[in-house]
């Protein structure tokens, strides 16, 4: 199979297509690698703007995590406060490196939602977190477009070359998002007290609430 079988109507759907896909597949929690591939196909030849796709992907992505990230800013009103006092030193942790921890979340094609949504929760400064998060959807996005620009799709093809059928790798794509939503419900659920108090202690500090660093 042609990685390209993956995305078929790559070339059809277009910018507009891509923003979608790239939005929609960001704005689930969990599920970037629709968007991950379709930029990678079209980034392949000279039929799109690399530029183009760059900063489209980066844009949209930007704006469904910010979505995301009001989403658990509004969602300590949700959360019981049982739940609320289990994950208070965790927020804490993430909270202190926010921009860096947004940023590298954004960058890299971690699960960054794990990131954001104890930001969210931290009340983390919305205007940092957008900044950093764009500036790391950027630099994520320009290594996808440039590597499968100038290398082509070599480097994943081989993977796929005993690959008749496309749904397995669609459902591994949503076993992928149900494990890691699953994980947050875990980290929800844990008791961050106990665990971060005997290797960050500082976290327990109720006065580190107010650091929007």
């Amino acid at each position: 199979m042609d990685f390209t079988d993956l995305f078929p109507f790559a070339p059809e759907v277009g910018y507009l297509g891509l923003s979608l896909v790239n939005f929609f597949g960001s704005l689930i929690p969990f599920v970037p690698l629709p968007g991950f591939l379709l930029l990678a196909t079209m980034s392949v030849g000279d039929q799109f703007d690399i530029h183009i796709l760059a900063l489209l992907s980066a844009i949209t992505a930007t704006i469904a995590k910010q979505i995301i990230f009001y989403v658990s800013y509004g969602g300590r009103r949700i959360i019981n406060e049982k739940t609320r006092k289990r994950m208070r030193p965790f927020e804490r942790l993430v909270k202190r490196y926010g921009a860096g921890a947004a940023f590298f979340a954004a960058a890299t094609p971690i699960p960054d939602d794990l990131v954001y949504v104890p930001l969210g929760l931290a009340k983390y400064n919305p205007k940092r977190f957008f900044v950093a998060t764009l500036t790391g959807k950027l630099v994520l996005s320009y290594s996808i477009v440039l590597i499968s620009h100038n290398l082509g799709i070599s480097l994943i093809e081989p993977f796929l070359e005993d690959v008749q059928d496309t749904t397995p790798i669609y459902i591994g794509i949503i076993v992928f998002a149900a494990m890691m939503t699953s994980i947050v419900i875990l980290l929800l659920r844990l008791d961050w007290e106990k665990i971060l108090g005997k290797f960050a202690p500082w976290t327990l500090d109720e006065n580190n609430n107010n650091n929007d660093n």
